[in-house]
């Protein structure tokens, strides 16, 4: 019954910026870490960036400087916002639930493209 919905992607140049949303229903929000992973073709997915239930952040080192991942509780949101985006960055992004514990992703969104790209 957990449900992830992914929004935000699309197209942009180089350099640009895209904010990513996900809503969440289905579970208590503010008990969980929620993660951002994506996937390129031809790639294993790999984790972008995921926030622990007590606000704590953390990135992989091909986006530290660039991404944020916030939440807000009250609207059960999670977001990425995306700076300076390069082609590099062209993948489908998918929002996903561990427990507040856990870094072991249980659930998945359908994921939304960002196609960087001049």
């Amino acid at each position: 019954q957990v449900q992830l919905a992914e929004s935000g992607g699309g197209l942009v140049q180089p350099g640009g910026s895209l904010r990513l949303s996900c809503v969440v229903s289905g579970t208590i929000f503010n008990s969980k870490t929620m993660g951002w992973h994506r996937q390129a073709p031809g790639k294993e997915r790999e984790l972008v960036a995921y926030v622990s239930s007590g606000g704590r952040e953390n990135y992989g080192d091909s986006v530290k400087g660039r991404f944020t991942i916030s939440r807000d509780n009250a609207k059960n949101t999670v977001y990425l916002q995306m700076n300076n985006l390069k082609p590099e960055d062209t993948a489908v992004y998918y929002c996903s639930v561990a427990e507040w514990y856990s870094t072991i992703f249980k659930y998945w969104g359908k994921g939304t493209l960002v196609t960087v790209s001049s």
